[in-house]
């Protein structure tokens, strides 16, 4: 789950090698935090937050299929 958000922030952030993904486990929990440069925070979040919302949906997706929880903080 880790490598799909990175994957997809890289795709579309313009400095890809700024974008930072950490985990932490909480039990069947999964809390994935995004940390990005300032400038393609608004890429990524997308207008009115369709972007992060889609990145979200495909990330409960892969979630649900392992059989755990998880959840998206963009930093």
């Amino acid at each position: 789950m880790k490598a799909l958000v990175e994957y997809l922030a890289r795709a579309l952030a313009r400095h890809p090698d700024q974008v930072v993904v950490e985990e932490e486990r909480f039990g069947d929990r999964i809390v994935l935090r995004l940390t990005v440069a300032d400038e393609d925070k608004g890429r990524i979040i997308g207008r009115e937050g369709r972007i992060a919302n889609a990145i979200r949906s495909l990330l409960y997706v892969a979630a649900t299929r392992a059989g755990v929880r998880a959840t998206l903080d963009i930093e």
